[in-house]
């Protein structure tokens, strides 16, 4: 143990430990533990559920293992703002979907605490036949929210989605941009516990994506946990203050976002632009 010399360096290491014990406190809201995933891909096409059965029997089906997720662990702590990063294929969207619990992963288990809000597919957890307004109530019970709260946040939520008469209009006729921005406005209003972004961000014309990024951050200073998936390092940079890269389902790197970032510049070839 390094020797202390006098009172202020001893004041000095108390500073120091206390801060890092105020960090180390915050209590893990996700614990990813050496989860796998595969997907078995078959060799051959099958038309029916006839010929698979017969396939089966005589042994003629051949199938291959696809490891989509390899040994990984992570912990993510209350208030921390955690960035998903790698290429196309690299198995962002499939740990997205292991967390909130799409997926069930082949082997290691998932823990969460609090409620979580994904947006992790355009139009999931939506009804097509419905129309935006009764979406709203929709999404917000699949997130266990109540009629009378969801009430109390209607008017917000349809004011920012920005939809005006078409949330009376039956989701099917939606554009892909109308959906992101309609699951996006319910996540934020109902204040979830967890965020979990994936591309959201990267949908809708400018305007919104920087009224978008601006609700995000001002959900910081209320302990929000967030979880984003994204291509855009300024994004990342923006919103985050953590990240992992994956690379063919194995996690290569971890740290700072800014970190982080420059191991996937470096891999990419992409930078932050430059501001004026």
């Amino acid at each position: 143990m390094e020797e202390v010399k006098n009172i202020e360096q001893a004041a000095e290491i108390a500073e120091q430990t206390d801060t890092e014990q105020v960090v180390d406190d915050r209590p893990v809201v996700i614990d990813v533990d050496h989860i796998d995933m595969e997907f078995i891909l078959n060799k051959q096409k099958v038309d029916n559920l006839k010929e698979f059965v017969i396939r089966k029997i005589k042994g003629n089906i051949e199938v291959a293992k696809f490891k989509a997720l390899d040994d990984i662990t992570f912990q993510v702590r209350k208030g921390e703002r955690l960035a998903i990063m790698g290429l196309n294929g690299a198995g962002k969207s499939t740990l997205l979907k292991a967390i909130v619990g799409v997926y069930k992963p082949t082997s290691g288990k998932v823990t969460k605490v609090g409620v979580m809000a994904p947006l992790i597919e355009l139009g999931a957890g939506f009804d097509p036949e419905y129309t935006g307004k009764e979406n709203i109530y929709l999404y917000g019970a699949i997130l266990g929210y109540s009629r009378e709260f969801l009430d109390t946040k209607v008017k917000d939520i349809i004011e920012f989605s920005e939809l005006g008469e078409f949330i009376n209009v039956p989701l099917k006729n939606y554009s892909s941009g109308m959906k992101s921005r309609l699951g996006f406005s319910i996540a934020t209003a109902v204040e979830p516990d967890i965020l979990v972004l994936d591309e959201v961000l990267s949908v809708g014309d400018a305007k919104f994506r920087r009224k978008s990024l601006a609700k995000v951050k001002s959900m910081f200073d209320k302990g929000v946990t967030v979880l984003f998936v994204s291509h855009s390092i300024d994004q990342v940079l923006a919103i985050c203050d953590r990240a992992i890269l994956l690379q063919k389902g194995k996690i290569i790197a971890q740290g700072t976002a800014q970190e982080v970032a420059k191991v996937y510049e470096e891999k990419t070839g992409k930078a932050p632009k430059k501001k004026n």
